[in-house]
């Protein structure tokens, strides 16, 4: 039998990593959130980092912290919170197999978002002012449709990183195509897309990608595309999670950073 040391996760001292979990809502609802920070006490700028989904049972999926990102945006100052869904490892709730409507996906995975950011702007350790969202995979989509409608108050910019949802039993790219045309009808906030073309989701070119974006900005969506081409490293979808992806989305970040009026600079350099 391990021992409760044993079972406890190893932690990012550098970055002042702590998981806890989360309460949403109002039924008391717990998600498991990962929160890495500068040191001092805030309030901080904040960036929400929303994970994708494995294949098989999302209750098995490890705990997401994309370290390379982390590390980045804590460096500049921010703190990073990364958010386990319902039914997301050992987040409390269920997760709901969305059948071939891939838009009511999104927007159901972008409640829990909303309920997320709720409670993390009550910290007096955030500035509620100043907040970034990003999301990869899935959590791209789930980023994207949490743009849709009324925006969250104080949410300056949308990142989103090979972004949507690949079904196995329906048309899924023209659903997924459809999805991002309805967000982009009500959706105020700037976005900024990474899509590569060997990605194993979208394919070996960017076709898939290039029309939801084309979809989504017809519809009124404010957004802009960073098509990378090859991802040499390897599986372009994951580009985001690898450390030679960052020379691909460091600067174009930054400038994202610094259009939107967020910090993009360490603090105490020029």
């Amino acid at each position: 039998m391990q021992s409760a040391a044993q079972d406890a996760p190893k932690l990012n001292a550098a970055l002042n990593e702590q998981v806890v979990m989360l309460p949403i809502g109002s039924g008391g609802m717990k998600l498991e959130t990962t929160i890495f920070k500068p040191d001092g006490d805030g309030p901080f700028p904040l960036v929400v980092i929303n994970h994708g989904k494995a294949s098989g049972n999302p209750r098995f999926q490890g705990r997401a912290t994309y370290p390379v990102a982390s590390a980045v945006f804590v460096r500049l100052g921010y703190l990073v919170a990364l958010p386990m869904r319902q039914g997301f490892s050992k987040s409390e709730g269920g997760y709901v197999e969305p059948g071939c409507n891939i838009a009511s996906n999104g927007l159901m995975q972008a409640e829990d978002l909303r309920r997320t950011l709720d409670t993390l702007v009550k910290r007096p350790d955030v500035d509620p002012a100043q907040i970034l969202v990003i999301g990869q995979s899935h959590g791209g989509l789930t980023t994207i449709a949490f743009g849709s409608g009324d925006p969250f108050p104080g949410v300056k910019g949308l990142i989103n990183f090979a972004g949507g949802f690949k079904m196995t039993n329906c048309q899924w790219d023209l659903a997924l195509i459809s999805a991002f045309e309805k967000y982009g009808r009500t959706s105020k906030i700037p976005t900024l897309w990474f899509y590569g073309d060997n990605d194993s989701y979208w394919g070996l070119t960017a076709e898939i990608p290039t029309r939801m974006y084309e979809a989504y900005t017809k519809a009124g969506g404010r957004a802009k595309l960073i098509a990378f081409g090859r991802f040499d490293a390897g599986d372009a979808h994951s580009m985001f999670t690898r450390r030679e992806g960052r020379e691909i989305w460091l600067a174009p970040v930054m400038e994202f950073l610094q259009q939107i009026g967020l910090p993009n600079k360490e603090p105490g350099r020029p």
